[in-house]
C-alpha cells in the first residue's frame, strides 16, 4: 500500500478526537494528505490528485454519529461549484450545513477549478491533466468510501456550470448517481450561440481550446460532453432542473434602487434548460422541473431552489432525518 500519511488535529463534537492515521493512495494514486478540522462535522480536506497533476482542496459534511471507527456507511451529496467560485461556496452562500444536519447524509464539495467545465481535458489531442472528470467521479468517490465511509448511493447537485456537472456526470456515469439538480444549468453545449459564450469565460484564465477543443472540428467531443446530446443515458435517474428565463431580478431579489437590469447569463442558461427538458419529453425520461421566469443568477434565488431539490434527493438515496431532527 506505500507510505502512510499521518495527520493530528484535536477535533469537537461527535467526530472530535486526535486523527488516526490517514491512508495511503488508492489504486489509481490519489490520496488525502491533509485535514483541518473547522467543527465537529465539518473538515476541508487536501487531495493529492494524480487526474489533475496537483492537489484540490475538498469540504465534507459529515452526518450526526459518523466515527472514523464507524462500521456502516452514510448516502453521500456531491456539491459542486460555479465556474468562478470555490469549493466553500455552498456553505458560504446557503444553509446546506443545517440541512444536511438534519439527515443521515454526507455532503462532499471539492473544487472543480477555475472554469475547469468538469472535463478531462483534450489539451490540442495530448489529453493528460486536468482531468476534472476523472477526479470527481473516480478518484474522490473512491477516498470518500474507502476511508470515510461514504456509500454508493449517491447525489449530484450544482448552479451555473456546475449543474452542467451535475447531469454531465449522471449522463456519462449511467447508475453512478441515483438523483441529479441542475439549478440554471448550461444544459445544452452545443446549443447554437453557446459554445462561443463558454470559450470566452474560459479565455480568462487559459487558452479555452484546450477543454473540448474546437467546437466545429472537434465537434463529437463537444457532443460526448453534451448532457442535451447524452440524456438518453439518464433514464433511470431522478432529477431536478431549475432555472430563469428573463434575467429580470425574482421576488428572492433585491437590487439596489433603480437597478433594474437584466442578467443576460440567466437568460443563456434557461434556454439552454429548457431545450434540456423539451429534449427529456421527446423521450420520456421523467424530471422534475421549475421554470420560474424571473430570477437572477445568484444564490438568493438558488437558496429556495435547494431547499425544493433536497428532500427530493433524500427520498432517493435513502438519507432518513435523524432523531435531533425530528425532536426539534
Amino acid at each position: 500500500m506505500g507510505v502512510v500519511i499521518i495527520v493530528m488535529a484535536v477535533v469537537s463534537g461527535a467526530a472530535g478526537r486526535a486523527l488516526a492515521a490517514v491512508p495511503a493512495a488508492t489504486a489509481d494514486g490519489a490520496r488525502v494528505t491533509g485535514e483541518r478540522w473547522l467543527g465537529g462535522r465539518e473538515v476541508d480536506l487536501t487531495v493529492s490528485s494524480p487526474a489533475l497533476g496537483t492537489t484540490a482542496p475538498v469540504r465534507v459534511l459529515l452526518p450526526r454519529g459518523w466515527s472514523r471507527s464507524a462500521t456502516r456507511t452514510w448516502p453521500v451529496v456531491y456539491a459542486y461549484h460555479g465556474g468562478r467560485d470555490t469549493y466553500v461556496s455552498w456553505t458560504r452562500s446557503t444553509d446546506i450545513a443545517s440541512l444536511a444536519a438534519e439527515y443521515g447524509v454526507m455532503v462532499v464539495m471539492p473544487d472543480t477549478g477555475y472554469s475547469g467545465w468538469f472535463t478531462d481535458w483534450r489539451n490540442h489531442g495530448a489529453f493528460g491533466p486536468p482531468k476534472w472528470e476523472t477526479f470527481h467521479t473516480r478518484e474522490l468517490t473512491r477516498l470518500m468510501e474507502r476511508d470515510y465511509h461514504a456509500s454508493t448511493a449517491r447525489a449530484a447537485m450544482g448552479i451555473s456550470s456546475s449543474g452542467y456537472g451535475a447531469i454531465k456526470y449522471a449522463a456519462r456515469h449511467p447508475g453512478m448517481f441515483r438523483y441529479a439538480v441542475s439549478l440554471s444549468g448550461i444544459l445544452h453545449l452545443t446549443q447554437t450561440g453557446i459554445p462561443p459564450l463558454i470559450l470566452l469565460e474560459a479565455s480568462e484564465r487559459y487558452d479555452p481550446f484546450r477543454i473540448w477543443g474546437d467546437p466545429t472540428l472537434d465537434r463529437a467531443n463537444w457532443e460526448a460532453n453534451d448532457p442535451y446530446v447524452q440524456a438518453p443515458h439518464l433514464r433511470g435517474t431522478g432529477m431536478y432542473i431549475a432555472s430563469g428565463l428573463t434575467g429580470r431580478p425574482g421576488p428572492y431579489d433585491h437590487p439596489a434602487p433603480g437597478n433594474d437590469g437584466i442578467e443576460a447569463q440567466e437568460i443563456l442558461c434557461g434556454a439552454t434548460t429548457v431545450s434540456f427538458v423539451k429534449r427529456l419529453k421527446r423521450l420520456g425520461i421523467p424530471a422534475t422541473t421549475h421554470i420560474y421566469g424571473d430570477g437572477y443568477h445568484d444564490w438568493t434565488t438558488w437558496q429556495p431552489e435547494l431547499h425544493r431539490a433536497w428532500p427530493l434527493m433524500m427520498a432517493a438515496v435513502g438519507a432518513v432525518r435523524t432523531s435531533a431532527a425530528q425532536t426539534t
